[in-house]
């Protein structure tokens, strides 16, 4: 929103400097942008009288002028408009100015062999026009040559360029801003003059009709006869130019200008265009939403296709406007207008939002209707703007009708607001050097200044019902918006800073300290973590989303198996190679009719794992084993200080029957480890061997919480060498050599440090049903060398276990 100094000097008086105002307002929570000096975009340029046009002798498109500046004798200026001519009065840039418009310096220079002294100035060389047709000529008669030209052109103003935040619609006006700037300063408010304007005449040719009184929730339309069309006075076009609007004709800057005054949109309609779309003299304006294949015009020049989220205004059922985003261009003001009809309307924010984006069109007033616009003081920026018509472009009201479904913007409920709680969020100010609580007058003084209206309890007096004005309804709901009000009026500055009496070191949860553990292991044995979304494509076991945003992402996961298989074949697929990873990730499950949550840890594994080693195999991969994924598990386990017991399993159909094994822990399922069945290998198609785990994290990180894996501490090493033993024995099919292998540690005791299978037979000369196992056996003392006497009754031991 661009300020112009001058037109808020109007509203309220200012003492401050265009600096220390834009302090305020920036400390007051409305970022000034920019403060943009207009004064220097003209120093220098003067009013000159034109006496004397000839013809350069030189040039056919060059007039040499003599100008009278106010010196002791005309100043002659070489000049190319096609519009200069003798008896004008013009602005004159005079030597040695300077215009940042057009980076240009005046100097005295010889055009085609004439001499010129300065240069006879168009808008646009001004800075307040793109383009202009020719040079400016003023319409005033009575000016003096020499005299300064930037009050005439409204160039002796200041503009501050406020970002305002998105709840503080109220703040999109002059209106806004100077109750915003009244209630800083404690100055006193100056509204422009709004009163009701009789209808001389009545008619009966206007009427309104509003489908869709929660779209559109009051309308006026006002019918004015006699209108004469022509450009705004300086004054206006100054003030729109300013604000960022470009100047059109009195009608339409009127409504431009009460817009920026007010922020209440307005649009004028050509009476007899309106009839005529409308097909007949009596037009009834109406509201409602667009029809399949209907299309509009607007003033831009665009036809646009509407939509069934459009909001129109129509004239006897014809589209003649986009509601609240953009007039139509069949019944657009125009040169030869005599009849109008204003529009004045209050429309509701999402509706508006809806239309403009759906035509990607944001205007003005769709801005201000995004953000909502004042229901209390809709009627007086109406009477505002047909005051003006009336004074500038000499019209007559001769027809008024209303459409009014507002709510009473007067019944909200008052907000309860309590000294202690202000006290209890706000803290103390320091104000002189004096460290005090907020007074009571103080709250009352700052929430007045707002236009809010207290009435304490009588039981309490420390206690108030807060009635908030109209313009600050959108933003001002709660207790809490009521304090930060204060908060931000007083001044954030005098608030005291407050730190903790004693800081306590920061430190990571178990959980966190396990999880990055968990994460560092895992990239130490080469995988990469990955990232996945926990919303999936539904399928028979996932959890359905009742409200998904896309089908495709419309249930919960309940493994993280599924979704490595897929981003390991999508990435394999397009030569990526094998991708090795491992994910930290919440799943979903259903257990007796409830829904549960939690995190897992899944990897998957395949490929060569060794792809360095291709010499040493002429070239050729080396897919990864069973052992060798199986080893991967393990160190990862062995890596937190846990051993987990495999055993077979064939529960998930995804893995292969013979090659699964689920993982104990401490008595408890901790998950599974397999190779991808391949029947769901060659659907994906995946190379050779692929392996894949999910394990669950409560339970691994139960078992991490313990104190030897917190804290580590040191175990003497035994010095002496171990001894050996192998043993070899028969062992039916079905007996697992993890069973075994359990079975002999039992056995063992604290001597035996390691166990590892080296041999299995199955075939000649060993019994049908059993296979021979032969398993290397290291014993180990810490405090002396193990006698025989001691090692042979463990091994007999083990031998009849």
């Amino acid at each position: 929103m661009r300020i112009s100094l001058q037109w808020l000097k109007d509203l309220i008086e200012i003492d401050q400097t265009p600096e220390e105002l834009g302090q305020m307002l920036t400390v007051a929570g409305f970022e000034v942008e920019e403060i943009e000096d207009r004064s220097t975009w003209a120093d220098g340029v003067v009013i000159g009288r034109v006496l004397q046009v000839e013809r350069h002798p030189n040039a056919d498109k060059l007039n040499v002028c003599q100008v009278d500046i106010g010196g002791d004798e005309p100043s002659q200026i070489v000049c190319g408009a096609s519009n200069v001519r003798s008896e004008i009065f013009v602005a004159v840039a005079t030597l040695n100015t300077f215009l940042p418009a057009v980076d240009l310096k005046i100097k005295k220079a010889k055009l085609r062999g004439v001499e010129s002294k300065g240069m006879i100035c168009s808008l646009s060389e001004l800075g307040l026009e793109k383009q202009s047709p020719g040079i400016h000529i003023f319409n005033n008669t009575d000016l003096t040559p020499g005299q300064d030209v930037r009050p005439l052109l409204g160039l002796d103003d200041v503009i501050l360029d406020l970002s305002t935040t998105a709840n503080r619609a109220d703040a999109l006006s002059m209106v806004g801003v100077a109750r915003e700037v009244a209630a800083l300063t404690g100055k006193t408010l100056n509204l422009p003059p709004s009163t009701p304007v009789a209808i001389e005449s009545v008619e009966q040719t206007l009427g309104v009709e509003i489908a869709d009184t929660d779209a559109c929730l009051a309308y006026i339309g006002t019918a004015i006869a006699n209108v004469t069309i022509a450009p705004s006075p300086q004054w206006l076009q100054s003030r729109l130019q300013a604000a960022g609007t470009r100047p059109i004709n009195n009608v339409v800057d009127i409504t431009n200008y009460v817009l920026l005054e007010w922020g209440q949109p307005l649009h004028a309609f050509d009476r007899e265009r309106l009839a005529l779309v409308g097909g007949d003299s009596n037009v009834t304006i109406g509201v409602r939403f667009a029809r399949d294949e209907e299309e509009l015009v607007t003033l831009d020049g665009q036809t646009r296709k509407l939509v069934p989220q459009n909001l129109l205004i129509t004239a006897n059922d014809h589209p003649v406007a986009l509601g609240g985003v953009m007039g139509g261009e069949n019944t657009e003001v125009h040169g030869q207008t005599q009849n109008i009809v204003l529009e004045a309307a209050l429309f509701d924010s999402v509706v508006i939002r809806r239309s403009s984006r759906s035509q990607n069109l944001r205007s003005e007033a769709s801005t201000r209707y995004e953000r909502g616009v004042n229901l209390a003081e809709f009627r007086v920026a109406c009477h505002r703007a047909i005051a003006l018509i009336q004074e500038i472009a000499g019209g007559q009201v001769v027809e008024q009708r209303v459409s009014d479904h507002r709510p009473d913007p007067h019944a909200r409920p008052p907000i309860k607001l309590r000294l202690d709680r202000v006290h209890q969020v706000l803290g103390q100010v320091e104000v002189d050097g004096v460290i005090r609580a907020i007074e009571q007058e103080e709250v009352e003084r700052i929430l007045t200044a707002l236009g809010c209206v207290l009435n304490p309890i009588e039981a309490n007096p420390l206690v108030w019902l807060v009635e908030v004005p109209p313009y600050r309804h959108r933003d001002l709901e709660r207790e809490i918006d009521l304090i930060e009000e204060i908060d931000r009026l007083y001044g954030y500055d005098y608030f005291c800073s407050t730190l903790p009496q004693a800081g306590a070191p920061g430190h990571l949860s178990i959980e966190e300290a396990s999880r990055r553990k968990i994460r560092d292991i895992l990239r130490g044995l080469g995988l990469t973590e990955l990232m996945q979304y926990s919303l999936v494509k539904p399928t028979d076991k996932e959890i359905v989303l009742s409200n998904p945003l896309f089908a495709e992402y419309s249930a919960l996961r309940t493994d993280l198996i599924t979704g490595l298989i897929e981003t390991f074949a999508y990435n394999y697929t397009r030569n990526n190679g094998a991708l090795n990873g491992f994910e930290i990730g919440r799943i979903f499950w259903q257990e007796n009719g409830a829904l549960h949550e939690g995190d897992a840890i899944g990897g998957i594994m395949g490929g060569d794992f060794r792809p360095g080693g291709l010499w040493t195999r002429s070239g050729k991969p080396q897919p990864m084993d069973w052992y060798e994924a199986k080893g991967l598990v393990e160190s990862f386990l062995e890596g937190l200080g846990l051993k987990a017991e495999f055993q077979p399993d064939r529960q998930d159909e995804r893995l292969h029957p013979g090659r699964t094994a689920s993982l104990w822990l401490n008595g408890k399922r901790l998950g599974a480890f397999g190779q991808v069945h391949p029947s769901l290998r060659q659907a994906q198609d995946l190379p050779d061997e692929v392996y894949v785990f999910e394990l669950h994290f409560p339970i691994l990180l139960a078992a991490m919480n313990k104190e030897e894996l917190i804290t580590p501490h040191f175990q003497s090493y035994s010095t002496y060498p171990a001894v050996t033993r192998d043993l070899a024995f028969y062992a039916p099919l079905d007996l697992s050599v993890g069973e075994l292998t359990k079975t002999i540690r039992n056995a063992g005791g604290k001597l035996l440090a390691e166990i590892q299978l080296f041999d299995q037979y199955q075939g000649e000369h060993v019994p049908a049903g059993q296979r021979s196992l032969a398993f290397n056996l290291a014993y180990r003392a810490a405090i002396a060398p193990l006698p025989m006497k001691t090692l042979n009754p463990i091994t007999n031991r083990l031998g009849t276990a």
